[in-house]
């Protein structure tokens, strides 16, 4: 585990798995149209959404995927971790109201290149709302405890340099 207690590259093993929970709110609907730009009818307009395909508002396919992120972030591989790539296929709408529950699974692990392949997907009420995979960076122990002697090291070196010259005559 890193110092944020996020999983280092040694620590994961395929087969790993975690779940984040969220309920996407009214607000969280409204919030993300504005940070985002995204105000299509099918969002923000009940009597509009009522008249198409979903027979009501829906919640937007990224606010919906945005709880795969938290899943990432804060549970595995957890806090450190960088989201490089995602891959996703939207399966069903989510409404407001909905709880989401998104599942990341270690499918791969490139060790030597600090790389995890996530499986992704989040689910309501049982039924698979979103199907991905992701790619994410996580730090190494190994790494980590190497830069620190190799720092101990340059840092005794240069203690040592100053106590010769201190002893070199002028």
């Amino acid at each position: 585990m890193n110092d944020l207690d996020g999983y280092d590259i040694e620590d994961l093993r395929v087969g790993m798995s975690a779940t984040f929970s969220k309920t996407i709110t009214e607000a969280d609907v409204v919030l993300f149209a504005g940070v985002s730009g995204d105000t299509n009818a099918l969002h923000i307009n009940e009597e509009y959404a009522a008249t198409t395909a979903f027979k009501g508002r829906i919640a937007h396919g990224m606010l919906s995927a945005s709880v795969i992120s938290a899943a990432v972030a804060n549970r595995l591989p957890g806090p450190g971790a960088i989201y490089m790539d995602q891959h996703l296929k939207f399966l069903a709408p989510v409404r407001p109201g909905d709880t989401v529950h998104a599942t990341v699974c270690v499918r791969e692990i490139i060790a030597d290149r600090g790389r995890v392949v996530l499986q992704t997907t989040c689910t309501v009420k049982g039924i698979l709302v979103i199907d991905g995979e992701a790619l994410v960076k996580v730090d190494s122990s190994v790494r980590r405890a190497a830069k620190l002697a190799a720092k101990r090291a340059s840092d005794a070196i240069e203690i040592l340099d100053l106590k010769l010259e201190a002893q070199l005559p002028s």
